[in-house]
């Protein structure tokens, strides 16, 4: 006997979507097809509209096919977006990597120097270059 039975309503992933529906995981074993038809009551002209490739959503089973472990699934008559989850987004790295850090860094502690000389604290400025090129500017800072 299968966890999936018609009319309940359960959580997956949206792994496809193609003109006629959208193609939805739930675990290693069961997928499912929302087909067009079961995205809304009305018209559906882009089902990207609604939701997209990578989105968690419910969906309501409307058949199980345990031979092929397939679904038939609907989001026409529910609330399919989870509520109160905000979408978190890959922070994709520039080209320039930490080399924006470093050619900055010295500037900003160009700006703080006069503040330390008011508080008369020393420092010393190391220099070296690493093997991309790269200056790294190191400040070791001393009281009296």
């Amino acid at each position: 006997m299968t966890k999936y039975k018609k009319g309940r309503i359960i959580k997956g992933v949206v792994s496809g979507i193609e003109s006629y529906g959208a193609f939805v995981t739930f675990d290693d074993f069961f997928t499912g097809l929302i087909h067009i038809s079961e995205i809304s009551h009305g018209y559906v002209k882009n089902i990207t509209e609604y939701i997209n490739i990578g989105d968690t959503i419910y969906t309501q089973i409307i058949d199980v096919d345990e031979e092929t472990n397939h679904l038939k699934l609907s989001i026409k008559n529910i609330d399919y977006k989870p509520k109160n989850r905000r979408k978190i987004k890959k922070i994709n790295e520039t080209p320039l990597g930490f080399k924006t850090l470093a050619y900055k860094l010295p500037k900003w502690i160009e700006s703080n120097i006069e503040s330390i000389k008011k508080n008369k604290i020393y420092w010393k400025i190391l220099t070296n270059t690493n093997s991309d090129g790269i200056v790294i500017t190191v400040w070791v800072i001393t009281g009296d």
